[in-house]
């Protein structure tokens, strides 16, 4: 079955700034420089409130290119702090909207939020909130083809190539979370005055931040496995549940990978109610924790169907039944549960999707469970092991994705960028010249500088 299984997450928006107002060198190396990173960050406050206002589907991707264009510039601010090549002249406070948290009246709160690590931060978790909205849009746009009578295997393989992007989106908006909290955090933590005494929201707590790279890994894996069943699926449209078609994944490959996206799920859920037990912590919006619970509960119980329909193929259908009987049960909570926890985001449409996948893989466990049942009743005659005897038969989950490392952008200017690189490249080559005597200069130019293929090399 098909269904959008992700998450829908509210943008947040920032206050205007000048990081002119903030910052300087008393050389003047970099005062253009400085005028362009408030440009780009203007940009930025520019299309999120745009996005904000705008009903229906909203531009991701122009927003995905935006903060690319930014985050050069802020690494480089950064990076010139460090080095000393910018003074701070007065302590910046950024303002951020934190749509992560749980909030009266519906109402994102906006913060003020002192040192560039702030800004870091949110512009960083922004970008992957793009990301994960982008690859939910594109989904979306997909429709269920692999349930449509007339597709031929062309469409259909060209259909899989879009859903692939989506989840490669979805990997590299788990990276970007999980170097928000590996080494973004912890290097905050180091900056003297950094965010003490202050009520902190969830996009500032390191759980929170791994808990949405567990929930975007998980969200990659559930659309890695329905690119895995996209021509069994076509194949089954015609004949419905078991025996399953020859196109079909294994089914103990398929449980495997439901339980890993269960796991994640779940792990993700807990580091999200951490901040709930400190003092000084925002707790996370209600819809985020639901949403993670959920999705749990749906890939455990598919997970459990699919050991169902393994042990059905062995010829052990006392054991079928009762793992279909447990993926029912499971089903049926979740469909009585009205599919919860999609997103501020998240339209009447897209709910009612959901709602919709949940009731149609529902079903098919019915159909499943029904049709061992008959075989058991009427052939086999086997006992059904209780949920604490099957238990002890699940498998460890397997993940069929993985996390796409964020590396930061080369740094606008300053250490690090381009130019300054080169230019450092060219004060070493003019101190190793003017250190060189006049008579072997030319001889040490041409054999550093090989001028034709395989120079340098003799047999």
């Amino acid at each position: 079955m098909s269904g959008v299984n992700v998450y829908t997450f509210e943008l947040p928006t920032t206050g205007s700034l000048s990081f002119v107002d903030y910052f300087s060198n008393g050389s003047d190396v970099y005062t253009s420089q400085i005028s362009d990173a408030t440009q780009a960050r203007a940009n930025l406050r520019a299309v999120l409130k745009e996005s904000k206002h705008t009903d229906g589907d909203k531009d991701y991707l122009r927003l995905v290119k935006t903060l690319e264009e930014y985050l050069p510039h802020l690494y480089a601010v950064i990076n010139c702090v460090a080095s000393g090549d910018l003074v701070q002249t007065q302590s910046p406070v950024f303002s951020w909207r934190t749509t992560l948290s749980a909030h009266l009246f519906n109402n994102s709160p906006r913060l003020s939020l002192p040192a560039l690590p702030s800004e870091l931060v949110f512009t960083l978790l922004t970008y992957g909130f793009a990301l994960f909205n982008l690859a939910r849009l594109n989904v979306v746009a997909l429709g269920t083809y692999e349930r449509e009578r007339g597709i031929s295997d062309v469409e259909r393989k060209a259909k899989d190539e879009k859903l692939g992007f989506a989840v490669t989106l979805l990997c590299r908006a788990s990276g970007i979370f999980e170097h928000v909290s590996t080494t973004v955090l912890s290097d905050a933590e180091q900056t003297p005055g950094w965010n003490t005494g202050r009520t902190r929201p969830p996009e500032l707590s390191k759980e929170v931040s791994l808990a949405l790279s567990k929930l975007a890994l998980a969200s990659a894996q559930s659309l890695a496995i329905r690119k895995l069943m996209t021509k069994s699926s076509y194949d089954s449209i015609v004949t419905p549940g078991p025996p399953l078609p020859a196109s079909h994944p294994s089914p103990a490959l398929l449980a495997k990978l439901h339980l890993e996206a269960a796991a994640l799920c779940a792990s993700a859920e807990s580091l999200m109610r951490i901040p709930a037990s400190r003092k000084n912590d925002m707790e996370v919006t209600e819809s985020l924790l639901l949403y993670a619970h959920d999705s749990a509960a749906l890939h455990g119980a598919l997970a459990r169907k699919w050991l169902g329909a393994e042990k059905g193929a062995q010829d052990a259908p006392g054991m079928a039944v009762g793992f279909l009987g447990w993926a029912k049960r499971e089903m049926d909570a979740l469909r009585d549960g009205k599919a919860r926890g999609g997103g501020k985001e998240e339209g009447r449409d897209e709910r009612r999707e959901r709602r919709g996948h949940i009731a149609a893989e529902a079903e098919d466990v019915a159909q499943f469970l029904r049709y061992y049942t008959r075989m058991n009743d009427t052939v086999s005659f086997q006992p059904v092991p209780s949920q604490a005897e099957l238990q002890t038969s699940v498998p460890a989950g397997r993940l069929a994705v993985a996390v796409k490392a964020f590396v930061p952008p080369t740094p606008a200017f300053g250490p690090g960028s381009v130019e300054f690189i080169r230019k450092h490249a060219d004060s070493l080559d003019l101190a190793d010249s003017e250190s060189s005597p006049d008579g072997l200069r030319s001889m040490t130019s041409s054999a550093a500088r090989p001028s034709y293929a395989g120079a340098g090399s003799y047999f």
